[in-house]
């Protein structure tokens, strides 16, 4: 879908957003796309990182899923607005084995207050992406509160 964000200065917003995570910043995540209504967000492989299998853990799974949800929403949310989580359900479909996780989240609606996201999670292995997991995420928008999504 092609959406029109309300505040033309939406790519720098959720870039200091994501910069002020220090979570993202521990597990060493980047914020690799941004569009009005999509986010996308990579992480390299580090083995603290994994579980007992050495798959990347589904936490880590289930966090830049709702990770890039936020953003995607955030990107059409007013300027001093604030974003945080109301729900999300993640489906492992199969093991995140491998180098690099690929968080790619879109709006599918966009409301006064809440918007519905889907992130699909990709892990890429020997240069093949595979999904690994998909979430819908359910996120309210905060109004004029000037801080950082989720």
């Amino acid at each position: 879908m092609l959406y029109t964000p309300q505040d033309l200065n939406y790519v720098r917003r959720v870039q200091d957003s994501f910069a002020r995570q220090a979570f993202m910043q521990l597990i060493q995540a980047e914020l690799r796309g941004i569009e009005p209504g999509y986010c996308e967000i990579h992480l390299p492989y580090q083995v603290q990182l994994t579980q007992q299998h050495q798959f990347f853990h589904a936490g880590i799974v289930a966090t830049l899923a709702d990770n890039a949800a936020g953003y995607a929403a955030f990107t059409l949310m007013a300027a001093q607005s604030s974003i945080l989580s109301v729900e999300f359900k993640l489906n492992l479909v199969s093991p995140a084995d491998g180098e690099l996780l690929i968080a790619r989240a879109e709006v599918l609606k966009h409301g006064k207050t809440l918007s519905v996201c889907r992130s699909d999670i990709f892990i890429v292995k020997n240069g093949t992406e595979k999904l690994c997991a998909a979430a819908q995420c359910t996120l309210i928008e905060l109004p004029n509160t000037n801080d950082s999504a989720g």
